[in-house]
């Protein structure tokens, strides 16, 4: 897909890894990039258009996609943590927020402009996962729970916009220097490479970015004995 004159939205879009696709897209020539956020007024870079969208509103979503009705990228991205959840004891808060956002935040989002992409030719929509959509752990359930299930839809979504020319593309990256993984120091990747690794993807027309080594030594390991 061409990236030069395309108008993207990307959610969860004023720090971190959404911050990152914003600049990215504009270096490679978007016309328009749309930055959702649940306080617009954090959208502090210049050139981009901040949107209020908190995916676990559909009010919300719904409203940005009337305002955003020319987009042909859409990069979900918003994600929560809800590492308070433990395995064993306590609260299922934090698991239960981690669902309602990466999983059914990024349904909502793309339920909401799978029609605009279709009108505007078809276009992409890009989820950001994780290496923990493959890998079950015990440290944050929660989390990785909700990324199997937004990898599940993403496969879902793949298959159902296929008819209408829509690329469907899923990002999985290990630890990435944002305040998201700040609670470890295990090696992590830059923003920048995730960024970039993403982009190249869409232009190439390729459904799969594993960005890092983590992620692509979990997905090898799939088809390992689960004793393994």
């Amino acid at each position: 897909m061409e990236i030069a004159g395309s108008v993207a939205l990307v959610t969860g879009a004023n720090r971190g890894i959404g911050r990152e696709f914003t600049r990215a897209l504009i270096d490679r020539g978007a016309a328009k990039v749309y930055a959702g956020a649940r306080d617009p007024a954090s959208v502090a870079d210049e050139g981009v258009i901040p949107l209020r969208l908190d995916v676990t509103r559909p009010e919300e979503v719904a409203a940005a996609a009337d305002v955003a009705g020319d987009v042909t990228i859409v990069i979900n991205n918003a994600g929560v943590g809800g590492f308070s959840t433990e395995l064993l004891t306590g609260s299922l808060d934090g698991a239960r927020e981690a669902m309602e956002t990466n999983y059914f935040g990024t349904w909502v989002v793309s339920r909401a402009f799978a029609p605009v992409l279709g009108r505007n030719g078809g276009g992409a929509l890009v989820n950001m996962l994780s290496a923990a959509s493959w890998a079950s752990r015990p440290q944050y359930p929660g989390y990785a729970a909700s990324k199997a299930a937004q990898w599940s839809l993403t496969g879902a979504l793949r298959e159902g916009l296929r008819e209408q020319g829509t690329l469907v593309i899923g990002v999985h990256a290990g630890f990435v220097e944002t305040e998201l993984s700040s609670f470890t120091d295990a090696p992590k990747i830059s923003t920048a490479d995730v960024a970039k690794q993403t982009l190249d993807a869409l232009a190439d027309d390729r459904v799969e970015v594993l960005a890092d080594e983590r992620s692509r030594q979990v997905k090898q390991a799939l088809s390992q004995p689960l004793e393994g």
